[in-house]
């Protein structure tokens, strides 16, 4: 499933960029153990980057946040601003929380940290290439703990904001956004809860709305911060 609703014909194609050859390598070396991904190109800063989503319209940019000339995170605003129909992934280390939040208002999807297992990079692109949004459990975990360590105000301050934001949903719209925060895509909500996709769609931009954020990575944080556990998976129902 591509990002617009529509089913995706092939692989899913890939842009990597980084500017250490090595990491780029790791990457391109981990996203083709699965044979329904394919990278495509990659780019050692984020400009190039944007000119090579550009010629090659990948579904998904995976993006290191720190790079040379352009960084990632406007590397990700302009391909989000003119090439919508790539989702963005950035790779992110344990020292830049501040950088999680400013790719989050960026339009970021997904977010991994550099460290983490290889698996979560393969999830990661599967979710975004799916419409979904990703986010690494360790990212959540720090995105709350950093902005409880903000001007925001303490860590029970924003888990309570957090809880009143979402006491503001339908029960629906709440089984929904637990999803959301699990990281799943339309199409696995509307599985999971036996509805349309269509009518998924209109509970998350409900959910968006009412949440008072831009995106589903975004929804995702209030999920965690209000401390809303995703839905487990199937087999343990």
């Amino acid at each position: 499933m591509s990002r617009d609703g529509t089913a995706a014909a092939g692989p899913v194609r890939v842009l990597v960029a980084d500017d250490e050859p090595m990491i780029r390598a790791g990457l391109r070396a981990v996203l083709a153990t699965d044979p329904g991904i394919e990278v495509v190109a990659e780019a050692a800063d984020g400009r190039e980057a944007v000119e090579l989503v550009r010629a090659h319209r990948p579904h998904v940019a995976v993006l290191d946040v720190r790079m040379p000339r352009t960084d990632g995170i406007d590397a990700a605003a302009e391909i989000r601003r003119t090439l919508p129909g790539t989702g963005v992934v950035m790779l992110t280390t344990f020292g830049e929380d501040d950088c999680i939040l400013r790719a989050l208002g960026a339009g970021a999807a997904g977010f991994l940290i550099k460290s983490g297992e290889p698996e979560e990079l393969l999830a990661g692109v599967r979710a975004v290439a799916d419409g979904a949004a990703y986010l690494s459990p360790k990212v959540a975990a720090r995105v709350v703990a950093h902005l409880a360590s903000t001007g925001a105000g303490a860590l029970a301050e924003r888990r309570g904001a957090a809880r009143e934001r979402v006491a503001r949903l339908t029960p629906r719209e709440r089984d929904v956004l637990a999803h959301l925060g699990g990281g799943l895509s339309n199409g696995q909500i509307a599985r999971r809860l036996h509805l349309v996709e269509g009518t998924v769609k209109a509970h998350v931009s409900s959910v968006l709305a009412r949440l008072g954020v831009d995106n589903r990575a975004a929804a995702a944080v209030v999920a965690h911060e209000a401390g809303i556990p995703p839905p487990p998976p199937p087999e343990q129902r």
